[in-house]
């Protein structure tokens, strides 16, 4: 197949590109080169596309799929434009962050959605709204030919944000107390990376249309960090701390520098973490056990190095910090 990704030079969109040339596709990537390289394989052509002509360059061919991943309305709505003369399939990697609620556990695609975004630029506090307006764009100008993938938190080698794997690396930095928030029960779902992209590329191979949540199986917090402390062989004690009293302390939740990644205090999204993946199982979603998740994600945190700094999670000296303040304030 002839494949354009918009993108494909971070993270996400570069093991999209990687999984579709192992799979002997012709990728093109369309980006502006500045974010970091391509998939070995994949051809880059260097646009902006904050550009009406960024297209140009591509409207030479009629492609078998397009596959996006922006969060910028301005974006989709030129490709959206540009491309459906000569796309015969658009996939669209969206995000749970449509949906307007997060505190019904289970929830299906069926759920509402946010109102979608007017302006073309989109900002952290407006990133819900923002893929809910680019689902918009595409739907309009792709109708039944759109696959439509909606990720909770995307987890695995290569996860720059610290947030999946902060647990692990934590784990195994060092046996000395490790503090963790009081939530245990409460929902954790994530989606291994390569889980992710290998069910997206064969969906589209399959010519697969519609919406999905690409969410892992619904697991609890408590498990997933007893799976990343075996997985380390962590023999230290971990130190329970009540929501509010970290609150207090200013540490952040779900992600972020001084967070402690998937907890969150909100109670109108303890559910973002348990939504159904069921139609997506349906459709040939395979998941790969945590255990392997960790294992892989520890080998690439302990080649990224464990004491680096990190875009979530506590340093080894705020943590500390924070377990005196804790046994201090016990003891009052």
């Amino acid at each position: 197949m002839q494949i354009l990704i918009l993108g494909g030079t971070q993270w996400l969109g570069r093991e999209l590109a990687r999984e579709a040339v192992r799979r002997g596709h012709e990728v093109t990537c369309l980006a502006r080169g500045e974010a970091g390289e391509v998939a070995p394989g994949a051809r880059l052509v260097i646009a902006d596309r904050s550009r009406d002509d960024a297209y140009d360059a591509v409207l030479d061919r009629e492609w078998d799929a397009v596959i996006d991943v922006t969060r910028q309305p301005g974006f989709a709505r030129r490709a959206a434009s540009a491309l459906a003369p000569v796309a015969r399939h658009l996939t669209f990697i969206s995000s749970g962050n449509v949906y307007a609620r997060h505190d019904e556990p289970g929830a299906d695609e069926t759920a509402e959605l946010m109102v979608p975004l007017e302006s073309d630029e989109s900002t952290p506090e407006t990133y819900g709204e923002a893929k809910s307006a680019i689902e918009s764009a595409y739907r309009e100008a792709f109708g039944d030919r759109l696959l439509v993938v909606r990720p909770g938190l995307i987890g695995g080698p290569g996860d720059a944000s610290g947030r999946s794997g902060y647990w692990v690396a934590r784990a195994a930095r060092d046996d000395g107390p490790m503090l963790v928030p009081a939530i245990s029960s409460a929902a954790a779902q994530f989606i291994d990376v390569r889980d992710l992209v290998a069910w997206t590329i064969e969906s589209i191979e399959r010519g697969l249309t519609g919406v999905f949540n690409a969410v892992g199986d619904r697991s609890t917090f408590g498990a997933f960090l007893d799976a990343s402390r075996a997985a380390a062989g962590y023999r230290g004690e971990v130190v329970e701390a009540e929501p509010d009293w970290l609150v207090e302390q200013g540490v952040a939740e779900w992600s972020g520098e001084g967070s402690l990644p998937l907890w969150i205090v909100d109670a109108d999204w303890r559910a973002f973490q348990d939504r159904s993946n069921a139609a997506a199982r349906a459709e040939g979603l395979v998941l790969r056990p945590v255990e392997e998740t960790l294992a892989d994600l520890l080998a690439w945190e302990r080649e990224q190095g464990l004491d680096r700094p990190r875009g979530a999670g506590l340093t080894a000296e705020r943590e500390r910090e924070l377990l005196a303040r804790l046994r201090h304030s016990s003891v009052e």
